[in-house]
């Protein structure tokens, strides 16, 4: 694969990375500026992410209509929706194991309102992160089987539970997993295992959370319901499904699921319904949240989904799917407030981890393909997070690994593009160097002994070497285009809207402020970098760069006019200020500008 050369010249910029150009097809970038009468930039970005000029109208378009696939083409999904159907039709009792992230949240509400819609009861049990850990145990539904319930759906668990699920099914319990972390060939014992990454899956639809999934099999199931005519009773009518897409909008976002294909158009819908602000508990989350405007994917995943995990995190692991499933305004306004008092806990916990953690990734073995870093007493609820953040900081794939007293350790890792870090720690639990262990590509959970960590450390050190060398953009900053201070218009941001959601697999566009002075630079909120970017006669931008007022590039915009102009990369928002909307470049990146 050849490279395109340094983007203005920028082979180090000062944070260390190298700027190249997205690459993408000319031709078809101005044939769908002109078919569509769209910027040349826009034409750019489309084609930037690889979309054809043919199926342009369907990416500028999308619809559930032509996009949603048909249930029924996911392995054991019809099984799973008769069973379920069944269990409706003769009053048996049914319960919901959903994990205690988002999309574990989100999941579980979402067949929690499906069912309370058409007149059914739902047990919901969610497990403590600390005392139970991840994923089914065998008390727990042992525990739910002798309270009656003949039908249990675990949500984004399960596909790695054959000690659970055996003691489950062992116990009377017809077990239907709905999930999408990697599975092995040999699978748990269970009723039905919806998974599109079950390895016999020839769906194709891998990347689908498991929220995604659950609203394919609520589909089926609904669809199995009329069949049978069960809406056809007095009093009940047949629920809207679309009704529901805020929740699977978040939890695919928060799971940073790709946006792609299917993903792509259940964000787009759900994030249009979640500004009609429907959920009680999305609506209370946005007003402690202090959010005013229509959501966004940012506002999805970085402000409702933090206080969502909060509560799995540091506090009461049910609190989010509570919050999300319920109607009561007041109940939802208590837990919104709980869950942000939380977050604020778990964001003081995190950052004493982090700061440990950078401690000691600092210290490490600078030739290795990953950051593992392991110590006695971080918190298992916050390693995901200091994962991701040293993901971030050094662009390699991160492990962090919390150690109890009794030896063992909690880990929690996120890795990055093309390299499949789920498929490595299963591998690693397979050789027998993990307690368990699963995940997917770019994010994965494990539990190991102590003594065994600097095994699992060279396992996985020879195991990703290959992947992490031939990410070949792995240093890279990659732009999407150059602007004046002027171009940056609400009319773009509103332009740029179209090719979006953005997130995994979509990402939002990266744009350079070529020679720009900086000019009014300041620290706000301790750490955080205002100032205005100027170009030409009277351009400026308003601009911030998060958590930097002590790096390179922070000092380097505080000193402003003194550092000559520099190139400034970064992303565009849309910013409304006293009624006024303008736009404002959130800083990723900067470098001196040639003279």
């Amino acid at each position: 694969m050849n490279l395109p050369p340094p983007l203005l010249g920028v082979g180090r910029s000062l944070n260390g990375r190298c700027w190249r150009l997205r690459q993408f097809d000319e031709r078809a970038a101005l044939a769908i500026s002109q078919r569509y009468d769209l910027p040349e930039i826009l034409g750019r970005v489309i084609a930037g992410r690889g979309v054809a000029i043919d199926a342009a109208e369907r990416f500028l378009n999308p619809s559930l209509q032509n996009d949603l696939p048909d249930p029924s083409c996911l392995a054991d999904m019809e099984r799973a929706a008769q069973r379920l159907a069944h269990a409706v039709m003769a009053g048996e009792k049914i319960a919901v194991f959903g994990d205690y992230d988002v999309d574990g949240a989100t999941s579980s509400a979402l067949i929690k309102r499906f069912l309370a819609a058409i007149g059914v009861g739902l047990t919901l049990y969610i497990p403590d992160r600390i005392t139970e850990g991840y994923g089914p145990n065998a008390a727990a539904l042992s525990s739910l089987a002798g309270d009656g319930v003949q039908v249990l759906i675990t949500v984004d668990c399960g596909t790695m539970a054959h000690t659970a699920l055996a003691a489950g099914t062992k116990a009377g319990l017809d077990i239907i997993v709905v999930d999408h972390h990697q599975a092995e060939a040999y699978l748990p014992e269970a009723f039905a295992i919806i998974n599109p990454n079950r390895l016999d899956d020839s769906s194709g639809h891998g990347q689908l959370a498991a929220v995604g999934v659950a609203f394919l099999l609520l589909v089926a199931l609904n669809r199995q319901l009329r069949a049978a005519g069960w809406y056809d009773r007095p009093g009940l009518s047949e629920p809207n499904l679309l009704q529901w897409l805020d929740l699977v909008a978040l939890g695919t976002i928060c799971d940073v699921a790709p946006l792609t294909g299917v993903n792509r158009v259940l964000v787009r819908q759900g994030l249009k319904v979640m500004a009609r602000r429907l959920n009680p508990g999305l609506r209370a989350l946005a007003e402690v949240a202090g959010i005013d405007t229509d959501p966004t994917s940012y506002h999805a995943g970085f402000v409702f989904g933090p206080r969502i995990n909060a509560g799995g995190r540091v506090g009461k692991s049910d609190l989010g799917a509570r919050l999300l499933s319920s109607d009561d305004l007041d109940e939802a306004g208590v837990i919104a407030a709980e869950l942000d008092l939380l977050n604020r806990e778990r964001q003081a916990i995190e950052a004493l981890v982090l700061e440990a953690a950078l401690a000691q990734a600092e210290r490490r073995n600078t030739n290795e393909p990953l950051i593992m870093v392991a110590a006695k007493g971080w918190h298992p609820g916050v390693i995901g997070i200091a994962a991701s953040r040293l993901k971030d900081r050094y662009n390699l794939p991160a492990l962090v690994i919390g150690i109890d007293d009794q030896g063992v350790g909690k880990g929690s890792g996120r890795s990055i593009g093309g390299v499949d870090l789920g498929s490595a720690v299963i591998a690693a639990a397979q050789a027998g160097l993990l307690i368990n262990g699963g995940g997917h590509k770019m994010a994965a959970g494990l539990t190991v002994e102590a003594a065994k960590i600097d095994a699992l450390r060279s396992f996985l050190t020879q195991r990703l070497a290959a992947q992490v060398d031939a990410a070949l953009d792995a240093g890279d900053m990659t732009i999407d285009g150059t602007l004046a201070a002027g171009a940056a218009t609400p009319e773009l941001i509103d332009g740029l809207a179209l090719a979006g959601p953005y997130g995994a697999g979509n990402p939002e566009p990266r744009f350079v402020i070529a020679s720009a002075s900086v000019v009014n630079s300041s620290v706000v909120g301790g750490k955080h970098v205002r100032c205005v970017l100027a170009t030409g006669v009277g351009q400026k931008l308003s601009a911030i760069a998060f958590g930097c007022a002590e790096t390179p590039l922070g000092q380097t915009l505080l000193a402003g006019m003194r550092s000559g102009p520099l190139h400034v990369a970064g992303k565009l928002r849309a910013d409304q200020w006293r009624g006024v909307r303008r736009v404002q470049m959130h800083v990723e990146d900067a470098a001196p500008a040639a003279t």
